[in-house]
């Protein structure tokens, strides 16, 4: 890859681009059903059988033939004898045999020769012989055998992503397992000799490692497997030893921080000199530094150390990057819009991205800035919903205007 000169600036799309055209989905295979959730199926799962497998009833009642019971009202009910009972799972009685009726449960076969069912409410109940208030019209309450999937049908495509509803329906058919991508394990490293673990006590000049946490949560939110290895101090070897020590478990490496212009771009110094790597600025504000390329066959993210700006660049850049490489397309998620509460402004020639918080307001999105526009400002970024899109030839938006927005907390 090709140098940045410092000046370079590069916009949104290129960057996006570049990464898109560089990572590759990862392989596919047979995985239980559980464990795909989320991730997008590679093949056409094919039923093997018919859904209902056979003709079952859809009511609490009474099977029977219709002919047997025509005409039957509260004025003139007709009494027939009980000859059995068929129970979901239980069936005591395949046939019935003409001039009875068979109690039956929800989700029970129909026997053979039944034609139709009479639900509790419209008899007796009686036990042994059963009068019928209310004629049934023939095959009603009846589910058909097939009506919902025929064998042969194809039930999901490739390229379904697999929620929820998909597993209860390959459950249904009896796929134990479907064949998907993996999921991308991500190895999550921040860089900077100030920073502290949560949980232990603070030097005077030392600030808590939360990028880490922060990036390692929204890569499992995205769905991949996040290793959080924490903090590494300023210094090229060590960061040389410790990505070297952890690439092997990763499909995918996000760093913070040591990639922009200072004197202790520990990132930047270290991964340069291997010429895979390309390093520079994007029109965007907050997240301009930014860097990518690959180490061997893995892809490496190199973010701003801001922690507004690393998750904003996250969602910008790796998001999609890991869509691709799960095989959920399309990579980038559609824009959604919203019209803005208030007056925004915005420097000249960068893209801005100011966080909001997405509401619904006279029956149609709206969006409200939340706080400044600072990349060091977590709790404003906790607070938002949405990131508000204002385009690079604009300084000022007026309450009002309809703008792009891009939701987060988003699969």
């Amino acid at each position: 890859m090709s140098h940045s000169t410092p000046e370079e600036l590069v916009s949104v799309e290129e960057h996006l681009a570049r990464i898109l055209g560089t990572v590759q989905p990862l392989p596919d295979f047979q995985q239980p059903i559980q464990d795909a959730l989320g991730l997008a199926c590679t093949e056409d799962v094919v039923s093997p059988l018919d859904l209902p497998r056979f003709d079952n009833s859809s009511m609490d009642g009474y099977a029977v033939r219709v002919a047997d019971v025509e005409g039957a009202s509260a004025e003139r009910p007709v009494e027939l004898t009980v000859s059995g009972q068929i129970g979901a799972g239980q069936v005591m009685l395949r046939e019935l045999p003409p001039g009875t009726a068979a109690k039956i449960m929800t989700g029970a076969p129909m026997p053979v020769g039944a034609d139709a069912v009479v639900p509790y409410e419209w008899t007796d109940r009686g036990a042994q012989a059963v009068r019928i208030e209310q004629a049934p019209q023939p095959h009603q309450h009846v589910r058909d055998a097939g009506e919902d999937v025929r064998e042969g049908d194809v039930v999901i495509t490739a390229g379904t992503v697999i929620g929820p509803r998909h597993v209860g329906l390959l459950a249904a058919v009896g796929r134990a397992s479907v064949r998907t991508r993996s999921r991308p394990r991500v190895v999550i490293l921040s860089t900077g000799t100030e920073l502290t673990e949560v949980g232990s006590p603070l030097m005077d000049d030392s600030i808590y490692d939360s990028n880490s946490h922060l990036l390692a949560a929204a890569a499992g939110a995205a769905g991949a497997v996040a290793h959080r290895v924490g903090a590494v101090s300023d210094q090229p070897g060590r960061f040389l030893e410790v990505l070297h020590e952890h690439i092997v478990r990763a499909d995918v490496v996000v760093t913070s921080g040591g990639v922009s212009q200072g004197d202790y771009d520990v990132v930047k110094e270290a991964l340069r000199p291997l010429g895979t790597m390309w390093f520079g600025g994007v029109r965007m504000q907050p997240g301009k530094p930014q860097g990518f390329g690959m180490i061997g066959d893995v892809p490496i993210f190199c973010l701003p150390g801001n922690p507004v700006s690393s998750y904003l660049s996250f969602e910008l850049f790796v998001r999609p990057a890991l869509r691709r490489m799960t095989g959920v397309e399309p990579a980038l998620a559609p824009l959604a819009t919203a019209r803005l509460t208030r007056e925004v402004s915005s420097p000249p020639g960068r893209r801005q991205f100011l966080r909001g918080h997405l509401d619904d307001l006279d029956g149609e999105p709206a969006i409200t800035p939340v706080g400044g526009a600072g990349s060091h400002l977590v709790a404003d970024l906790a607070r938002a919903n949405a990131l508000i899109v204002v385009p690079e030839e604009a300084t000022s938006l007026e309450s009002g205007t309809r703008v792009y927005v891009v939701p987060l907390d988003r699969a």
